[in-house]
Parts: C-alpha cells; structure tokens; sequence
C-alpha cells in the first residue's frame, strides 16, 4: 500500500473533494462568549435550547484519554451505521465502484451498499469461520475502494485471524473498515495499538455493547487525521444531540463499573455455554468471543417459535450463509439465562 496523503485523496469522489460543506454556527465561534445571538435559538428552555457541539470536543477529550487515540483521530456517530455510511458516501462513486466484504458478517454493510448503489461484493468464511486475505484481495479490482471486517465477527462471534487483517491492511491499496464492536469481550487486542502505521485503516467502536448504552446511538471511527476530516466534512452538522454527549460523558467516568459488567459478561457466557452443551437439542456451540453464543440445534425454526411463545427472543439465523439451524443467543443476566436453559429443557 502506498501510504501517501495523496494516495488516499486520489480515493475519495471527485464530488466530495469539490465540497463546500456547511458552516454551522458553532462552528465559526471559538471560545467563550456568555452571550448566544449566531444561530436563531431560542433563548428560553436552557441548556436545551443550544445546538450542540458538532464536533463533540468534550466527548472527544475524554475518548481519548481512554483510548490514547488523539481527538483529531476520532469521528462520532449517530451509531455505528452512520460512519460505515458516510464510508460509502466519502470514498464510493455509485453504480461504478465496489467493495469487498466477509460473509456472514452484519448486515449492515450490504445494506449500505445497497443505498448508495455500490456493488457490494461477498467473500465466504472457511469451515471455521476466518478469512484468507488472499481470496479477500482477488475479489478486488481498481473500483475496489473498501473492504469491510468485522471482528469479533457478527453472527459468528469469533476473532478473524490477526494476521490475515495485518496482510489485508498492507496489500490493499485502499481503505479496509475494521469493525470492532465486540472488541471488549475479546481476548484479542484491538487494532488501535497500530492504527497509527496504517493509513487506510478505519477501526469502528461502540458505545452500545459494552457500555450498555445502545439507546443513546453513539458509534465511534477511529482514522488518520486526513479520513476524520473527510467524514467531519460530509456529516450533517449536529449529528450527536446534546444529551447523547452529556450521557457519555457521565458514563466515561463510571469505566470501572463498565469493567465489571463486562467480566460479568464474560464469566455469564461460560456458564451458558455449559448450560447450552447438555441439551440434546444443541448440535454445536461456536466458539466465541462477543457477548453472544452462535448454537447450532436441530429445528432452529421450530425452537425459535417457541422461545417467542414462552416470552423469550433470540435471533434466528437460519438464513445467512454457514449458519443453517443456528440461533444467536446474547448472553443475559444469570436470571436470563436460567430462564432460557430452563424453557430449552423442556423444549
């Protein structure tokens, strides 16, 4: 890969290098003022009547002691859909570009795609759900502009091999979006330690997992310097309202008690695991590491019905590639768990 600035920008649509992109108020003020008279507010209603900051400056000073990434490496979204699509939107001219991605893997991506009118196109997973950056890159042309990976991977739960991502980053000549939603009930060590010698390396993060916070829709990307300014350029100007911000904020300082909820977690998914394996109707329990369990029964279909009926929801993922008669289960509390280990044994 030719790590230049300019090789990257020669990857980004010719409409989006020629974008004005708007000017909020907020954005043209730096400082302090006590008087607020730039951006037709409403004075009354406080502090609910002020934009928010469309750069998030203060969630992103606190990201970054946490993540020791620079705040000029870190774009927030409106969940983690909104950067996987602006990815399309910065770097993905429709109806002739492509990219390349794993499968199974979420859904999103292709869904993306799909928006934007860019070819989506799919690479299977070997027996044991991983990939060869080999067959990853020969399903890339000169109109490949991302590859997509999720790890852990969605629904499949499990790690993709360290150095298959490594030799992906280094042979591909452009960008490569590293999904890393489940990255803090993993074993492995996030890419952000390296994020820095990879120039087409986008690492995506949560707050929705283990922070527990899926309500509030806060996605993160890290990126070089160069990508965060593309996607700061093309998002809409406020796109993180004011209390998603303060609620981070607020939780950022409770990282201690997120520390326990996910050993919690962890140590919850042994036990059901355990619990998964003594029932007959359980074929194979996948190897995991996200706060879920891939199982593998004899009538997914069937035993998926019946958990609705007894008030119990996993998902059915009867339909993706590799996944036949399997049910994604998210590890519960104890008290979950038991209720669902108990409604299977009498399944």
């Amino acid at each position: 890969m030719n790590n230049s600035s300019m090789n990257l920008y020669n990857l980004v649509r010719p409409n989006i290098k020629r974008l004005k992109p708007y000017s909020s108020a907020r954005d043209e003020f730096k400082g302090e003022a006590s008087v607020f008279l730039d951006a037709n507010e409403n004075p009354y209603n406080q502090p609910l009547n002020r934009y928010p900051d469309p750069l998030q400056m203060k969630v992103k000073e606190k990201i970054s002691l946490l993540k020791k990434v620079n705040t000029q490496n870190i774009f927030l979204g409106n969940g983690s859909d909104e950067p996987i699509d602006l990815m399309y939107r910065v770097f993905c001219e429709p109806a002739m570009d492509n990219v390349v991605a794993i499968t199974p893997t979420y859904g999103m991506y292709e869904v993306a795609a799909g928006i934007n009118n860019v070819e989506y196109r799919k690479v299977m997973l070997n027996d044991s759900f991983d990939f060869s950056a080999e067959e990853l890159l020969a399903a890339t042309d000169r109109h490949t502009k991302l590859i997509f990976l999720c790890s852990p991977n969605n629904p499949t739960g499990n790690n993709l091999s360290y150095s298959q991502i490594i030799e992906t980053l280094e042979k591909f000549d452009g960008i490569v979006v590293l999904d890393e939603a489940y990255i803090d009930f993993s074993a492995q060590t996030s890419l952000l330690d390296v994020l820095d010698r990879y120039p087409n390396l986008v690492i995506l993060q949560t707050f929705s997992k283990a922070w527990g916070s899926a309500a509030i829709r806060l996605g993160m990307a890290f990126a070089s310097a160069e990508i965060i300014t593309l996607l700061n350029k093309v998002k809409y100007p406020y796109n993180i309202n004011c209390l998603t911000q303060e609620h981070v904020i607020n939780i950022l300082d409770a990282a201690e008690k997120v520390d326990k909820w996910v050993k919690t977690l962890i140590n919850e998914r042994v036990i059901l695991e355990n619990g998964l394996s003594k029932l007959p109707l359980v074929e194979k329990i996948y190897p995991t590491d996200a706060n879920f369990v891939l199982v593998k029964v004899y009538d997914a279909n069937a035993i998926y019905q019946y958990l609705v009926e007894k008030g119990i929801i996993v998902r059915n993922r009867s339909t993706v590639s590799l996944c036949g008669n399997c049910i994604r289960i998210t590890v519960g509390t104890s008290i979950e768990n038991e209720r669902l280990i108990e409604a299977l044994e009498n399944f």
